[in-house]
């Protein structure tokens, strides 16, 4: 299989990642007004973050399955599959998906901006500021793929944060969908940004002498922005877990409630 120039891989996925974020953000517009009742009564603000919510939903989905596939599925980060050093090893796939994600955040950072802060705070900005820079560093430099995979994956939580959103937009907060979409949401972010996160330092440790072969810019990069992406990961497990806990009280209260 012939593998794409990177010269036009590299600017077409950014792009690309661009304008799935305008098509799906008027998708989401236009499929809302038509099927939801609730969507027409909301405020010009709540739209925007409705919208919004669409496209980052679809950018999860998307760099969650590339990322589960190249570090699972396929065997480019095998350990006897290629005599590469597991810190240097890409494809074009991991390419075009970095590409497209940063595209992603791009569009999501100037919309954050643009609305400050009504769309995300400081911690927003950090997160997607530190996560376009490590993108940026693995595309150019073709180093840590593997890494920047694992982080990308961790966006599978995601589409739960954004159901949880609708759902309490929606005014159904008492429903038994949110209650379990607390649950898959609680789940999903301790496998997928705690207990993954214990993996990847794991995986650096073991695999340390490669990581210490990187340039030092990058090696530097590797040592800081996964500890505080992790530990900003914990602040939001701990609200996320605060969240399930009050859920489940009102839940529970609520059948006793009906009991009685």
């Amino acid at each position: 299989m012939d593998v794409p120039d990177e010269r036009i891989l590299w600017p077409a996925s950014v792009l690309a990642g661009v304008a799935m974020c305008a098509a799906v953000y008027d998708l989401t517009r236009q499929v809302s007004s038509r099927c939801f009742k609730g969507y027409n009564g909301l405020n010009e603000m709540h739209k925007v973050e409705w919208n919004n919510r669409g496209f980052s939903t679809f950018h999860a989905l998307a760099a969650a399955a590339v990322s589960f596939y190249l570090l699972v599925i396929s065997d480019l980060f095998s350990e006897d599959a290629h005599s590469a050093i597991m810190i240097g090893r890409k494809s074009w796939l991991s390419d075009a998906m970095f590409g497209g994600s940063l595209g992603y955040f791009m569009t999501d950072l100037a919309m954050i901006l643009w609305y400050f802060p009504r769309l995300g705070g400081k911690e927003y900005l950090l997160h997607h500021g530190l996560s376009m820079y490590a993108i940026s560093l693995a595309l150019l430099s073709g180093k840590g793929h593997f890494y920047i995979l694992m982080v990308l994956f961790t966006e599978a939580t995601t589409p739960f944060v954004n159901l949880r959103w609708y759902l309490d937009l929606a005014g159904r907060k008492g429903s038994k969908l949110y209650l379990y979409n607390g649950l898959a949401l609680f789940v999903g972010w301790l496998v997928a940004r705690i207990i993954l996160f214990v993996y990847f330092f794991a995986h650096m440790y073991l695999h340390f002498d490669q990581v210490r072969s990187v340039f030092p810019l990058g090696f530097y990069s590797i040592l800081t922005v996964p500890p505080v992406l992790s530990l900003m990961n914990l602040l939001w497990f701990w609200k996320i877990c605060k969240g399930m806990v009050k859920t489940l009280c009102k839940a529970k209260q609520s059948a006793s409630a009906k009991t009685d």
